[in-house]
């Protein structure tokens, strides 16, 4: 089960490329353009992220590796900007949000690099269990340096969590593939959707009737004597290419015209994960797993 290295890198699923024209006009027409900076939205859940918000956003903190621009705005300034209507809704997040901890503090992005990259790049500079989000990514980062572009539809967000015992920073992408599954029988559940049967393939990758829909990756730095992980989920909800996605299998199950949006899977994956990761951190690995009966593929 355990990992050789901490350091370790893990594939998201191959997606189509296509930049699609519904992003803003500014951000559409320069998708590709490296010189041209990515705008990071940053929320808050409470009053002390935002006051967090505005620091960054005052000194100018947050970069891309390799001297990459950004441009850092509020959350305020969202309905400033004309975003098409599947852009994600940062207010339907926060508010179906529950964690103490994870996913308070939000960076979205409508067109970004990597999610994995603000994350780890800056990781210092961030509260831990911050999350990035994006819309559209290109250049998604998987195994071997394999870039992977990403289309509207797909999930795609990275966070980042810190860890003091070297042996458990392997398993903590367990952790994690457990929480997407938990989340989207969450979602389910609550919404009246039938079941939809996503499985894990230990320890990363995520399936659905016999198809890979999603992926996880996790990296991690030691300093100051702790482990500062930053883990990224990629996973089909609403992109059908090149395999297929949540909303298509649930389609075929419903009578009734149901959806999936990726703020509700996003929100209860963190209100799931932080759950389980405390019992895994405070209980160990063994009650953690004794606790549950997951079967992989």
């Amino acid at each position: 089960m355990l990992v050789q290295s901490s350091r370790f890198r893990f594939l998201f699923p191959p997606i189509q490329k296509r930049i699609p024209s519904s992003l803003s006009f500014s951000v559409a027409s320069s998708a590709m353009d490296s010189a041209s900076p990515s705008m990071l939205f940053l929320c808050g859940k409470s009053s002390t992220e935002s006051e967090i918000a505005k620091s960054l956003k005052i000194n100018d903190t947050l970069n891309l590796p390799n001297g990459g621009k950004v441009s850092t705005l509020l959350q305020s300034e969202i309905n400033t900007f004309r975003f098409g209507e599947d852009a994600f809704n940062v207010d339907l997040f926060l508010n179906s949000l529950s964690t103490k901890r994870f996913g308070r503090f939000l960076i979205w992005s409508p067109l970004l690099p990597s999610t994995h990259d603000i994350v780890s790049h800056n990781f210092c500079e961030l509260p831990v269990g911050t999350v990035c989000v994006a819309d559209t990514q290109f250049k998604g980062r998987g195994r071997s340096k394999n870039a992977w572009e990403s289309p509207r539809g797909c999930l795609m967000f990275s966070f980042t969590l810190q860890m003091e015992d070297g042996k458990t920073v392997p398993l903590v992408q367990y952790v994690v593939s457990l929480a997407v599954t938990e989340a989207i029988k969450d979602v389910c559940d609550r919404n009246g959707f039938p079941f939809i049967d996503v499985r894990i393939k230990w320890p990363n990758d995520l399936y659905l009737n016999g198809l890979k829909v999603g992926g996880i990756l996790c990296t991690s730095t030691y300093k100051s004597k702790k482990f500062n992980v930053s883990s990224g989920i990629g996973f089909n909800v609403g992109n059908e290419k090149p395999t297929t996605c949540l909303n298509t299998v649930l389609k075929e199950l419903s009578t009734t015209p149901n959806e999936f949006r990726r703020e509700d899977i996003t929100a209860a994956f963190f209100n799931k994960f932080e759950m389980l990761y405390d019992i895994f951190i405070n209980q160990g690995e063994s009650i953690f797993w004794s606790s549950l009966q997951y079967p992989g593929m």
